[in-house]
């Protein structure tokens, strides 16, 4: 395995983390990725075993049936889970960072009060639903909309895209309560995987991924209660804003860990098979490779270090976190693209767990924000800086 440089200035607690959780994932969540990849269900088996280890529930606080733990030691878990499989760091990326983080911040003590605990316990999942059919990337021309009807909004329309869905038992979702008000109409609010007229649909055929469901909502006339919205009205927008700008940061560490494991591969492969008399690592144009791929995820690592410090001391993140998403995604593709190469003809076969590992990192460049948006953003607080820097 590749360890050259592991501390990164970690504390004791974040170590304990990290050992923990790698020793799990390759003894729990290793065995089952190519089965659950292949069959397309969730490795309860490793779902379990995070539950045990209190991972569901880990960056909160204690009086929700959190762990306690710091938004690093949570990076550092998503991170080592994905090294193994991607697909069970997007599940547990995707119901932290999106499906509980969003009550634990924004949500009235009654919606804490009846959520959190069995979310944190991992009693039960938790999805976030935001992409639209006709909203992706612009997001704030959602559709779904939400009609106040007395103590009850009224919700129609349709979402896609929907990660753990056929699993979570609750969701948070976002409407337009009033279209002329643009991004200024949009809500957030959790709505029950039972509340009539929510109809949970199987979602597309996958590239990656594929040991993580995804799932297709529609909404025809459900009735949700006025207690259910998260936040202040008109406060919506910027409440799945600040959402995304942590889920961006578990998606980098996603991504930092499946670069990770495809190195990890690279190496024990490289070293094992033999090309004209000598190892494949030998080479120097393996080697170099090699070095290219330890450079760049030593380089992501900081970024993703960093972006989860900020967030951990109350200072803006947003920028940070758009920045190692996009580095990192990237990195892991660039990552596992290589891996292949250095597996040849075996890297294309599913025999090996490299091609599983470049199937999965695409979405990484997709989800949370594509490359592209993260440019976007990274390039308004560039720019944002450079002017008020020189006047």
């Amino acid at each position: 395995m590749s360890d050259l440089v592991t501390n990164f200035d970690l504390s004791e607690e974040q170590e304990m983390i990290r050992e923990t959780v790698r020793q799990f994932a390759r003894e729990v969540v290793a065995p089952g990725a190519a089965h659950a990849d292949e069959h397309k269900e969730l490795n309860e088996a490793a779902w379990d075993g995070m539950v045990e280890l209190c991972l569901p529930g880990l960056p909160f606080s204690e009086e929700w049936g959190g762990a306690g733990f710091d938004n690093l030691s949570y990076s550092i878990a998503v991170e080592e889970i994905s090294r193994v499989c991607g697909s069970m760091g997007l599940t547990l990326a995707a119901h932290v960072s999106l499906g509980t983080w969003p009550i634990y911040a924004f949500g009235s003590q009654a919606l804490k009060e009846r959520y959190l605990p069995g979310l944190c316990s991992g009693e039960f999942m938790g999805a976030y639903a935001l992409t639209e059919p006709g909203a992706g990337s612009d997001s704030a021309s959602t559709q779904t909309t939400a009609v106040l009807d007395g103590d009850e909004y009224i919700i129609n329309g349709a979402k896609c895209f929907t990660t753990n869905g056929s699993y979570s038992k609750c969701f948070v979702i976002t409407v337009q309560t009033n279209p002329e008000l643009g991004s200024k109409g949009i809500m957030a609010m959790v709505i029950d995987r039972d509340q009539p007229g929510f109809i949970i649909e199987p979602g597309e055929e996958k590239l990656g991924m594929r040991g993580s469901d995804w799932v297709n909502l529609v909404f025809q006339d459900c009735r949700v209660p006025k207690d259910a919205v998260l936040g202040e009205e008109g406060e919506g927008f910027a409440t799945f804003m600040k959402t995304l700008e942590g889920g961006r940061i578990s998606i980098a560490a996603l991504s930092l860990g499946i670069a990770q494991g495809a190195l990890d591969q690279a190496l024990v492969y490289s070293s094992e098979r033999e090309q004209f008399g000598m190892p494949l690592n030998k080479h120097q144009a393996v080697a170099f490779k090699l070095a290219d791929m330890e450079t760049e995820i030593q380089a992501a690592r900081h970024m993703v270090y960093h972006a989860s410090r900020l967030k951990d001391a109350g200072r803006a993140y947003g920028a940070a976190a758009a920045t190692a998403k996009y580095f990192a995604s990237e990195v892991a593709m660039r990552a596992t693209y290589e891996a292949i190469q250095i597996f040849g003809g075996n890297g294309y076969s599913r025999e090996y767990p490299v091609e599983r590992m470049y199937r999965d990192a695409k979405l990484c460049v997709i989800g949370e924000g594509t490359s592209e948006v993260q440019k976007i953003i990274i390039s308004r607080e560039l720019l944002k800086r450079f002017t008020t820097n020189n006047g």
